[in-house]
Parts: structure tokens; C-alpha cells; sequence
């Protein structure tokens, strides 16, 4: 028997990145999968594809930002498979990066309101449903930024240093209730994300080269296993992938 049979997991923005390769590793260990992003072709393409490697999974457009969306995915996917054992909150956008004084009202507060808004919505989509279920798991992906500011990138920061307060007050709230969360920072990956950010040529995280990027298998593989019973008593915290302890446990070596 895989690690995650009979569950069924939704991940946010899986329509590329560690989205999509998150979704696949989970479907590999048994889940089902629901596949959400704004770009529902993307998305489906990566459903598609698990689904001919022998997996579940479906897909469905959603902008994580308004709460009507994706309060109606939530209910959708619950009638079709009768509960949501897992969120991956994974949606979030770099934009705008700009200096403070140089940045756009309206993209920052955009910024905002996907990745620490956005967030929130889901996880207040699934949270009465996962606890009248008996419990469930979240899994926010957040990021160093949520604890060290870096240049130009105000809004990314502040939303994951809010995501990163948000997992906390879920712990401090659910953990009677049989909810598990999780903060989990990635670290410097090799996503779309990062070809904007070295376009930038703005703070040091724009001149790592490629080559010294995290691949996907890696954060995938982090968060297949926070899905696990295995990770139940590291609930309330949050965890950096270059963290040696917490990549020993995952069964990655060395940084």
C-alpha cells in the first residue's frame, strides 16, 4: 500500500512549478488529486499527464483570490469524493518587484491578495469541512522571505510573513481538532518564479545561476511527506528545506 491511499489531497497553483510537481509525487504515493490554478489548460495538462502514468487526478480553474471560486471548488470536490484529507497552499505570484517608492499600489496590494488573502480563503474553505471530518491537513508553502526582507520585493514578503503567522494561529486554534499544519519554505527552486527574478537583476536572490537552483523533486518530495502520519509531531511549525535535520527526515541528503 502507497503512503497516501484513499486520500484526497488539492493543491493550488499545480499548474506548473512545485505545484504540479508536488501533485504528481502525491499522486505517485496513491492520492487523488484536485489540481487548481488560474490557468485551468496548464493545469489540466498536468492532470492529464498523471492521470496516463496510472494516477487520479482531476483539474479545474480557480483564482484562489476570489473566495467564491474557491469555496465552490471546495464544495464540488467534496461531493465528488466525499472529503478533502490535504491542502497544499501553493498559489502565490512574485509581482510586483519594485523598490518601496517605485512600486504600483494596485500590484502590490494584488500580490497581497493572492498570496496571503488567497491563502487564507482556501484553507477557510476547507477548515470546517476537514473539522467536522475529524481532521486534515495544511500545508502552506511559504518561503525565507517570510522572515528576512529582501530588496524590491515588499509584497512577497509581507504575504509570506503573514502566511507564516496564519499557520501558526491555524495550529494554535485546530490542533484539539485533528488538524495538522505546516509552514514549508522551499528555498531558491527552479520554477518560472525564479526566471522573473533573474530578470530583475534586484537583491542577491536574482544572481544565483540556475544551476545552484533547488529542483522540484525536492520541496515535491517535502511535501508528500508532511502528508504522512510521519509528520504529525511537527504540526504548527514551519520548516526550511535547507535545513539538514529536517532533510534528513524527509530522506534527502545533504544541502
Amino acid at each position: 500500500m502507497s503512503k497516501l491511499d484513499g486520500k484526497t489531497i488539492l493543491v493550488t497553483g499545480a499548474s506548473r512549478g512545485i505545484g504540479a510537481a508536488a501533485a504528481e509525487a502525491l499522486a505517485r504515493e496513491g492520492a487523488r488529486v484536485v489540481l487548481t490554478a488560474r490557468d485551468g489548460k496548464l493545469a489540466g495538462e498536468v492532470a492529464q499527464a498523471i492521470t496516463r502514468s496510472g494516477g487520479r487526478a482531476t483539474a479545474q480553474a480557480c483564482d484562489v483570490s476570489d473566495y467564491a471560486a474557491i469555496e465552490a471548488l471546495v464544495a464540488d470536490t467534496e461531493r465528488q469524493f466525499g472529503r478533502i484529507d490535504a491542502l497544499i497552499n501553493n498559489a502565490g505570484v512574485i509581482e510586483p518587484i519594485a523598490r518601496i517608492a517605485d512600486s504600483d499600489p494596485a500590484a502590490w496590494a494584488r500580490n497581497i491578495q493572492i498570496n496571503l488573502v488567497g491563502a487564507y480563503h482556501a484553507i477557510r474553505a476547507v477548515l470546517p469541512r476537514m473539522t467536522a471530518a475529524g481532521g486534515g491537513r495544511i500545508v502552506n508553502v511559504s518561503s525565507g522571505a517570510a522572515i528576512r526582507p529582501l530588496e524590491g520585493w515588499s509584497a512577497y514578503c509581507s504575504g509570506k510573513a503573514g502566511l507564516h503567522m496564519l499557520t501558526r494561529a491555524i495550529a494554535l486554534e485546530t490542533a484539539e481538532q485533528g488538524i495538522r499544519v505546516f509552514g514549508f519554505q522551499p528555498g531558491t527552486t527552479d520554477t518560472d518564479m525564479q526566471v522573473q527574478i533573474r530578470a530583475s537583476r534586484m537583491n542577491p536572490i536574482s544572481q544565483i545561476p540556475r544551476g545552484d537552483l533547488i529542483p522540484v523533486a525536492h520541496p515535491a518530495q517535502a511535501i508528500v511527506y508532511l502528508c504522512t502520519q510521519a509528520a504529525d509531531d511537527l504540526s504548527g511549525q514551519e520548516f526550511s528545506l535547507r535545513d539538514e535535520a529536517f532533510r534528513a527526515r524527509i530522506g534527502l541528503g545533504g544541502v
